[in-house]
C-alpha cells in the first residue's frame, strides 16, 4: 500500500519544483478523503485493538499478530501522513466549469489519432489518479504536456522511446 514516494519531503512532489500546484479532479479528491477516512477511523483503531490484545499475551519478541500489526500500523501511518500531505496542498479543479472548451487543459478527454490511424482516448487528471489501463493519465506526463493547450486539429509531436510521433487532436471533451 505505501509507496516509496510517501516519504517525500514537504517541498512537494519529486522532480518537480517546489511549489508545482498539486491540481485534482474533484472525484479524485473525494477517494483520497474517502480513503484517508477509511485507514484512520476504521482500520486503525482495529489495528491498534489487535496490537492492545497481542501486546498482553506477554512477550512480544515471538507473537506474530503484535510483530504484524505493528509493522501495519507503521504501513498505515506512512500512507495517512502521505495523503494529509496531498490534500493540504490539493487545488480542486472541476473540467465541469471549464468555459474554453475548444482546448486542452486539465479535466479534458481528449482523442487523437497516431500517423498508424489508431485512435487513443484520454483524459487528463492528477498526478494520483492517473491510471494508464483506464485511459487516466496525468497532467504532468509527457503525453499530457504535449496536449495541454491544443485544439481540435493540431498536430502533436510526441516523444517516445522508439523516437518521436506526431498525433492528431480530433476531440475534446469536457465533462
Amino acid at each position: 500500500m505505501a509507496t516509496p514516494d510517501e516519504d517525500e519531503d514537504e517541498d512537494g512532489i519529486p522532480g518537480l519544483p517546489p511549489n508545482t500546484p498539486f491540481y485534482m479532479t474533484p472525484e479524485g479528491h473525494r477517494a483520497m478523503r474517502d480513503e484517508l477516512h477509511a485507514l484512520w477511523s476504521v482500520e486503525r483503531p482495529k489495528v491498534v485493538e489487535v496490537v492492545s490484545w497481542a501486546a498482553g499475551l506477554g512477550d512480544r519478541s515471538e507473537n506474530a499478530d503484535y510483530q504484524y500489526g505493528k509493522k501495519r500500523l507503521r504501513e498505515i501511518d506512512r500512507r495517512v501522513r502521505f495523503l494529509r500531505k496531498r490534500l493540504d496542498r490539493a487545488e480542486v479543479v472541476d473540467p465541469a466549469t471549464q468555459t474554453r472548451r475548444d482546448q486542452v487543459f486539465f479535466g479534458a478527454t481528449v482523442t487523437f489519432v497516431h500517423e498508424d490511424d489508431r485512435e487513443v482516448t484520454v483524459t487528463i487528471v492528477g498526478a494520483e489518479e492517473a491510471d494508464a489501463g483506464q485511459g487516466r493519465i496525468s497532467w504532468l506526463s509527457p503525453v499530457a504536456r504535449a496536449l495541454l493547450g491544443k485544439r481540435v486539429g493540431d498536430v502533436v509531436r510526441l516523444r517516445k522511446p522508439g523516437g518521436a510521433e506526431e498525433v492528431e487532436v480530433l476531440r475534446i471533451a469536457y465533462p
